[in-house]
């Protein structure tokens, strides 16, 4: 069965599609684009007009590639800049009248259950782990082992929320980073007590940044075929200093790190140098495998394979 999975993240909008056998998943085709969808008042819950228009663009151009790729199933989710907005029922109407597209808002709850079924399915939870996928209008964090998910919780504190929030100066000053800093003790309060609890030993990151990450870091790796690798933490806190210290120029110059996330990514290193700082892990893993994986294989699991052909 081939089945289609459209992730309509804050920033970007993610297209997957793939050959669902009783073997697993085989992707034949993704792509992306950076709509976002949070521009200018997310923190106000509203999608702007320009942003609106964008969105369903997007998924007009993706059902374009679905019916293409004569895909049998379709999900489409939408994350946080749709589920808190005030007109976000309105673009879930226009995207099913105009772009044939029909949207299942979900939960962070959902959230981060999706995004475990991805990165279980890399095979890189072999023990105590936190993943932690840093999104723009969310951020999910999952305290897990092999057997399962143990702890998990969505938080408003994506990184689009935070830059509009907190991110004026260039490069962003000591005062605005303490600010960042402090909203997070108020913010992740209960995710530190709960790390205190289950004691993970490795920080998974789950695709977006980490992903960025790990170009910056690891210099042969062709992340298009990989679906999880080990990351230096020291050459990690390396690069995020440099990222957190330069200006917005400095930061378009340096190879691998793409437009969109050239201001995006200093939020990024600063609410991960938080989660690490604060729970002590000592070891960092990419998970390039993220909600529309998870998805993906959410909808494997419920298919009944005829065994006879």
């Amino acid at each position: 069965m081939r089945a289609a999975v459209i992730d309509l993240g804050t920033n970007t909008f993610h297209l997957i599609i793939a050959d669902l056998t009783p073997a697993g998943v085989q992707v034949i085709y993704k792509t992306n684009l950076p709509v976002q969808l949070g521009q200018g008042r997310i923190n106000e819950n509203m999608i702007i007009p320009a942003a609106f228009e964008r969105g369903i663009k997007a998924l007009k151009d993706f059902k374009t590639l679905i019916d293409s790729h004569q895909a049998e199933v379709v999900r489409a989710t939408a994350t946080s800049a749709v589920r808190s907005a005030s007109n976000g029922k309105d673009f879930v109407t226009a995207a099913l009248k105009i772009a044939g597209i029909a949207i299942k808002v979900i939960t962070g709850e959902q959230e981060a259950a999706y995004i475990f079924k991805g990165v279980k399915a890399t095979g890189v939870i072999s023990q105590q782990s936190l993943i932690m996928d840093i999104g723009g209008g969310s951020t999910e964090f999952i305290i897990c082992n092999p057997d399962g998910p143990l702890w998990k919780k969505s938080y408003n504190i994506g990184a689009a929320r935070l830059l509009q929030a907190y991110f004026h100066t260039d490069p962003i000053s000591t005062e605005e980073q303490t600010a960042i800093s402090n909203h997070l003790d108020e913010e992740l309060a209960g995710l530190i007590t709960a790390c205190q609890k289950y004691q993970p030993q490795i920080l998974i990151g789950s695709a977006g940044a980490f992903e960025t990450f790990a170009a910056m870091l690891l210099e042969d790796a062709d992340l298009k075929t990989l679906c999880s690798a080990v990351l230096d933490i020291d050459k990690y806190h390396s690069l995020s200093e440099k990222l957190i210290a330069s200006t917005h120029a400095e930061r378009a110059l340096m190879p691998k790190l793409i437009p969109l996330r050239v201001d995006m990514i200093v939020i990024a290193a600063i609410l991960t140098n938080y989660v690490i700082s604060k729970t002590g892990l000592k070891a960092i893993s990419l998970s390039t495998y993220d909600l529309k994986m998870g998805v993906l294989y959410d909808i494997l699991a419920d298919q009944k394979f005829d065994s006879s052909k």
